[in-house]
């Protein structure tokens, strides 16, 4: 790249940064999404400098790409949690075809699976670490990298948050037995 393209992006980085950080901080759900996408609008914008309008319109532009990055992450993150409920529902099968006495699943695993998609991935990932991967509040401690006494009380959060996510979804509470979760 000549030295004249690398200055004109630097000129329109250092003179639209703030404001394009401060379009996708309003947009996003994070800090860490808003970051990627004026990283990835910026990425565009040095890949395309040329298309890079003068003046004024550059920042315009460059709001354009913003939106257009945004779109796509917001796409990706539907994409990504439709992907997370059918694999809870996969597991859930999986889990309900697996011999276990102890476990007495409902015939009903599609609202399991809407009862797990409503949780928070924290309370999730405590729910399976517990039923799908057997480990004790020791195991999932050093999992995660907390206290045991950290584990139980959010463990037990997390059961009663399925619980409340259960019964919304037409699962009554007895048909789980929820101490084996």
């Amino acid at each position: 790249m000549d030295d004249d393209r690398k200055i004109r992006f630097e000129a329109v980085y250092r003179q639209t940064y703030d404001r394009i950080l401060g379009y996708a901080v309003r947009r996003c759900d994070s800090p860490e999404d808003a970051a990627d996408v004026v990283a990835e609008t910026f990425a565009i914008a040095w890949r395309r400098v040329d298309a890079l309008p003068p003046g004024e319109e550059a920042r315009l532009w460059l709001y354009g790409v913003a939106r257009n990055v945004l779109a796509n992450h917001r796409r990706g993150e539907h994409r990504r949690h439709a992907h997370v409920v059918a694999f809870d529902a996969g597991l859930a099968e999986l889990y309900a075809r697996s011999p276990s006495p102890a476990h007495d699943l409902p015939a009903d695993l599609e609202a399991v699976a809407q009862a797990l998609a409503v949780l928070s991935d924290d309370d999730r990932e405590l729910i399976s670490l517990v039923a799908w991967e057997g480990l004790d509040h020791g195991e999932i401690a050093a999992v995660l990298g907390c206290s045991r006494n950290a584990v139980r009380i959010r463990l037990h959060r997390a059961r009663r948050r399925l619980t409340k996510a259960l019964a919304g979804a037409g699962v009554p509470a007895g048909r789980i037995v929820m101490e084996s979760i």
